[in-house]
């Protein structure tokens, strides 16, 4: 059998000795076999070659340009991100049915420009592609009520509202959230600065001890009320299930949402 570790070593297969040359090609084949050109292929090459020479076409590859989706986003980067600045991630744009400038939708970007609707405010951010939704409300807009807690999903202290639904924001990549309607704890005061009905019930039962779980629950409890305006006790208790707090607040937590959905306002 042939010895094969050129696969896997840096030096290439030694030339075979002469009592294992190859036959004679059959009538009407090329000689010493034929590459893509009918040229005789090269079998002498090295990992150490083949894998630069793959970088060398990557490289040549990889076009800088942007991209502008379908919601507005501008993306900026190439293929890849090698610096030393901590990125390497890219991620797809949010569309690719959109106008393109100086590149074809739907190549991947290490940065981008999008716009969110964020309490009902346009908002155009810069942002990475590796970055998370809470990151860029908390560290971008300066909208901290929103808690990172795990950042992993596991607490939702971090949930806000998309487009209606109560999300953890933690684990939402920015750049695909491009065009989406953001709401968060700054955005559930009334036009004079009064509460809503569920923060004025939060505050009514002691729904909350140390405070930092409690942006979410609200968001979390606001979403269920919006979708199911007189929930019953067991449809609260599964709707609030994946919003952990550590102080064990949860049978004032349910009390409150639960004086929030008798009033019929959110």
């Amino acid at each position: 059998m042939t010895n094969r570790r050129d696969l896997f070593d840096d030096e290439p297969e030694q030339p075979k000795p002469a009592t294992e040359q190859a036959a004679p090609p059959a009538a009407g084949e090329p000689p010493g076999g034929a590459g893509p050109g009918g040229g005789p292929l090269n079998t002498n090459v090295s990992r150490r070659s083949f894998l630069g020479g793959a970088a060398g076409v990557a490289a040549g590859a990889a076009v800088v340009g942007g991209v502008v989706g379908a919601g507005g986003a501008i993306a900026f980067g190439a293929l890849d991100d090698d610096d030393d600045t901590g990125g390497g991630t890219s991620a797809r744009t949010s569309s690719g049915d959109g106008m393109t400038i100086g590149a074809p939708g739907n190549r991947y970007v290490s940065e981008a420009v999008i716009m969110l609707n964020v309490n009902g405010k346009d908002e155009w951010v810069k942002v990475a592609s590796n970055e998370s939704l809470a990151e860029v409300l908390r560290r971008t807009l300066g909208l901290t009520g929103t808690k990172i807690g795990c950042d992993r999903s596991e607490c939702s202290a971090c949930t806000v509202i998309v487009d209606g639904t109560a999300k953890n924001s933690c684990s939402l990549l920015a750049i695909r959230e491009d065009g989406k309607k953001i709401s968060t704890i700054e955005g559930q005061l009334g036009p004079d600065g009064e509460l809503s009905a569920v923060q004025q019930a939060f505050l009514d039962k002691m729904g909350l001890q140390c405070g930092f779980c409690t942006p979410g629950q609200v968001m979390q409890a606001t979403a269920l009320l919006a979708h199911n305006a007189k929930p019953d006790e067991a449809t609260i208790r599964h709707a609030m299930s994946g919003n952990l707090c550590k102080c064990a607040a949860y049978p004032n937590i349910l009390a409150a949402i639960q004086q929030a959905a008798g009033k019929g306002t959110v």
